[in-house]
């Protein structure tokens, strides 16, 4: 941390950093990020993959688009969403890899890391 932020700029930033953790721990939204860390899908592709229902998923897309970890495109009648803040899509592979590998673990497997590989996007 800047030493150099006064205390009202601190708060601010927890505040934030505090918005992004609220904003990942919906186990939804990290589905879908998950199912779009390999690349580019339509909303239709993503309800199917994920098992949700289609208004809740674009709830969840829609939440994060605005936080600007999404980007998204319309093509005729279809949208497709895809990842625009690899650094987001990074923290989440790295936290899911430690709580999985916590759970191989104890379960005896190995090789946690190999479940969460991804496509990086730019």
């Amino acid at each position: 941390m800047d030493n150099n932020f006064s205390k009202e700029q601190m708060a601010e930033l927890f505040d934030e950093v505090s918005n992004f953790f609220f904003l990942l721990s919906e186990p939804t939204r990290l589905k879908i990020l998950h199912c779009l860390c390999h690349g580019e899908r339509p909303v239709g592709e993503i309800v199917s993959a994920i098992e949700a229902t289609q208004a809740n998923v674009s709830r969840q897309l829609n939440m994060l688009f605005r936080a600007k970890i999404l980007a998204r495109r319309k093509d005729g009648t279809q949208v497709y969403y895809r990842i625009d803040d690899p650094a987001t899509l990074e923290i989440c592979q790295n936290v899911c890899t430690r709580v999985a590998s916590n759970i191989m673990g104890r379960n005896g497997a190995a090789k946690a890391s190999d479940t969460f590989n991804v496509v990086h996007t730019s």
